[in-house]
């Protein structure tokens, strides 16, 4: 009887003293959090192992991270992943529909951005735009005549008009001369063309009225106007006067324009052109209506199999750009002893019974094996 109580006795000692010691041990992996101090002494193992080695462990766990868990080579097979390529084609298409659908203005979208008084920084950056590019087209073109500068096509095209010019002009003066404010116009210039002549203007004037006059060389003005000859004459005198237009420095016709006039009617024009306030004042739903299939239907897949290929390609030059081994080690420096010992019992608490349990098993089966060595030296 004595010796099964002395075994059961040794058996709970050693389970107790294996328990504990695991639990201990365990316990000193996290605690105690700071060192403490005897006498000015550091007491042995303390910290607990964790905390004094903290910045070591998260320097393992940051190559750990990027060497073994989140290499390049797992991310680019992830996007190479068919599923993954439809997960995502899904969602960006779903994003845009919702952006496509909002009621929000792309002036609103702009402030939401940071971009206030939009409106006049896009007139402003168009009107710069368009005198930066204007003055780089002419600082090239001032020295060079128009017959230089306009392409040959282009001259090709007025000479060809010149003639329809011709017959334009003489069409409507033939027009306007026998018109009944022609006739009134011509009957004027001969007063005052009499009047000029001084006596011998009055002398006429009183045997023939003005308006005799004026009606007998109405019909022989607009027989000019009407001759070949005349319109030989016109469309000859359109051609010299081209020909001497073609040889014209662009810098003198910029000059007669007005540099300020010429660059104010291209800023109004092409800004009539870019509805860029209509715009602004529109959902983008509104803007892109004709576009809307084709934007979520081929845009968006195209543009997350681009965007795919693109990362994957370079996926290897963006981690190193992240330092994903330094933020996950900054991560880890920066949690409190309390919060990684909660983070690990979390994930490993029922295996740490276990050992515990383990411990205490060892222990009493080590009771047992010394109760049974003591009865056989007995």
């Amino acid at each position: 009887m004595n010796f099964v109580i002395m075994i059961v006795f040794m058996m709970v000692i050693g389970a107790l003293i294996g328990g504990v010691t695991n639990h201990l041990a365990i316990k000193m992996l996290f605690r105690p959090y700071k060192p403490i101090y005897i006498w000015g002494k550091q007491l042995p193992f303390t910290p607990g192992l964790i905390p004094k080695r903290r910045e070591e462990l998260a320097v393992q766990l940051g190559r750990m991270v990027v060497d073994h868990l989140l290499t390049a080579e797992g991310i680019r097979s992830k996007f190479k992943e068919p599923n993954f390529k439809r997960d995502m084609v899904t969602w960006a298409q779903s994003e845009g529909m919702r952006i496509l659908e909002s009621d929000k203005k792309i002036i609103q979208w702009f402030e939401q951005f940071g971009v206030v008084d939009s409106e006049n920084k896009i007139e402003q950056q168009l009107n710069a735009f368009i005198g930066s590019r204007y003055e780089e087209v002419m600082g090239q073109a001032r020295s060079k005549t128009l017959k230089e500068t306009l392409p040959n096509q282009w001259l090709a095209k007025v000479d060809a008009i010149i003639p329809d010019i011709s017959i334009y002009i003489l069409e409507k003066g033939i027009e306007y001369f026998e018109s009944a404010e022609g006739k009134q116009r011509l009957s004027i210039m001969i007063n005052d063309f009499l009047e000029n002549l001084g006596t011998l203007g009055n002398m006429v004037k009183m045997f023939l009225s003005n308006e005799a006059i004026a009606n007998s060389i109405q019909p022989e003005l607009v027989r000019f106007l009407s001759h070949r000859g005349t319109f030989n004459l016109l469309t000859q005198l359109l051609d010299n006067e081209w020909d001497k237009i073609k040889e014209w420095r662009i810098g003198r016709l910029e000059q007669k324009l007005g540099k300020e006039r010429v660059l104010s009617f291209l800023q109004t024009h092409i800004a009539e052109q870019i509805p860029y306030k209509k715009w602004l004042h529109s959902t983008i739903g509104e803007v892109t209506a004709a576009y809307k299939e084709i934007i979520l239907e081929v845009w968006i897949p195209k543009a997350v199999e681009l965007g795919g290929e693109f990362i994957a390609t370079r996926i290897e030059e963006m981690m190193e750009r992240l330092h994903l081994a330094e933020i996950v080690r900054n991560q880890v420096e920066g949690f409190s002893v309390e919060r990684l010992e909660v983070m690990v019992l979390s994930i490993s608490k029922r295996e740490f019974k276990m050992i515990t349990f383990l411990g205490a098993l060892l222990g009493g089966g080590i009771g047992i094996v010394q109760g049974l060595i003591v009865l056989l030296v007995q």
